[in-house]
């Protein structure tokens, strides 16, 4: 029997815009942990870097969702250059002005303006979406293998920004996570074959995809789950510098990443049946629970074993996620959908870099895991809330077949 995933690539192209994806995407893994690494060596202020990373995340949260929408009205192509040049000159501005011990203000704005750096996983799952429309099965694969690009970016991304700030210059971390986004995004953008068709404003009246209440659950729930990734990649740089040995904290993020790799390989070869609402919830409280083992951990090799375990839970979750947006937004909207699940998490990721950072000032590394557990309870709370909207039928919408929709476990209905 053929693997499922080397049947997604069986269609053309879908190679090539999947590797300028795994570059354009690993600043996604880099560029935060980049700044908490270089900006706490320059400075010594944990504070200052979880604040600055705040900013880049919070800035990414508010930008990214617009890039994205003029990328479903005028296309790849024409958006995501410019909003790279954008990226790349503040990028640049900040690294300069770290270097010279600029006033903090400098960085902020610096910061601030990165934050239109282009979302390029959502792009990339938007090509697999308009090639495998109505293919259930080989979407959930292609969903499946975009998680799993992810988590990889994840295990190599903190190790090659961490270390080459800690190794060689506070400044290598963020410089070649740029140099990443600028190799993927003009590769990206070359490749015209795949690119989903955009859909002009004429087309598409229906105003902001966060309309949809399904997406707003998921992006809701993502903030908390958001301050859970923000706030472990803080605590555990701090607490593997507590240890003594601040540079293993990119093989113990590693750990945890390969955890949800893992779990996504699996999971993308399974054709499971039942509600993927259900499921989704099942995975938000599965990423909860395990924090709470995080706060016991004495040493940096308990510590991994129980990120590993924690990361388990994180690719299923975000593979049901894609599925479930796609099901609950206009395939006209869809770029934008995706990012603001992101934004969700973007938003997260600088509640948790800055409180965590706060906590590891105040109370040090160990009290900081305090944060990640509570943002997972959060979490908790607003999936199971919200778990109804999840559920409600999806009326049929601009942009897809309009005498048939989907159910929940992808065969199509009258």
């Amino acid at each position: 029997m053929p693997s499922p995933y080397r049947a997604i690539f069986a269609a053309p192209g879908t190679v090539a815009f999947s590797a300028a994806g795994f570059f354009g995407r690993m600043p996604l893994s880099m560029m935060g942990v980049g700044i908490v690494a270089m900006v706490s060596q320059l400075t010594g202020r944990y504070s200052l870097a979880g604040w600055l990373s705040a900013t880049l995340a919070l800035s990414a949260a508010v930008l990214g969702p617009q890039v994205s929408r003029l990328v479903d009205r005028h296309g790849q192509r024409r958006v995501l250059r410019p909003a790279l040049l954008v990226s790349v000159a503040a990028v640049t501005g900040l690294l300069v002005c770290a270097q010279q011990g600029a006033p903090s203000w400098l960085l902020f704005v610096f910061t601030a303006c990165a934050g239109c750096i282009p979302a390029v996983g959502a792009m990339t799952r938007a090509r697999w979406a308009e090639i495998y429309q109505g293919s259930r099965r080989e979407l959930h694969t292609a969903y499946a293998f975009e998680s799993i690009a992810d988590e990889v970016c994840f295990i190599v991304g903190p190790i090659i920004s961490i270390g080459l700030s800690t190794v060689w210059f506070p400044e290598a971390g963020p410089l070649l996570a740029t140099a990443f986004l600028v190799i993927g995004v003009l590769w990206l953008t070359a490749q015209r074959a795949t690119e989903p068709v955009p859909h002009p404003r004429a087309q598409d009246s229906g105003g902001s995809a966060l309309r949809s209440p399904g997406l707003q659950v998921l992006v809701g729930t993502f903030v908390a789950t958001g301050a859970i990734f923000g706030s472990v990649d803080v605590v555990t740089v701090a607490f593997a510098e507590e240890q003594g040995s601040k540079a293993a904290a990119s093989l113990v993020l590693a750990v945890y990443a390969l955890g949800s790799c893992l779990a996504g390989a699996v999971f993308g070869l399974l054709h499971l049946k039942g509600e993927p609402a259900r499921r989704w919830v099942v995975g938000v409280c599965a990423m909860a629970v395990s924090m709470i083992p995080l706060q016991l951990a004495g040493n940096l090799v308990v510590l991994a074993v129980a990120l590993f375990v924690a990361g388990l839970a994180i690719a299923p979750t975000m593979v049901t996620t894609m599925a479930l947006v796609e099901a609950h937004v206009p395939r006209t909207r869809l770029t934008e959908g995706m990012t603001w699940t992101g934004t969700g998490l973007a938003v997260g990721v600088s509640l948790g870099l800055s409180a965590s950072g706060w906590m590891v000032d105040e109370y040090g590394a160990g009290a900081a895991y305090a944060v990640p557990a509570v943002a997972g309870a959060l979490a908790v709370v607003v999936a199971v809330l919200g778990y109804r909207r999840l559920r409600e039928p999806v009326p049929t919408r601009e942009g897809r077949d309009d005498e048939h929709i989907q159910d929940h476990d992808g065969e199509r209905v009258a």
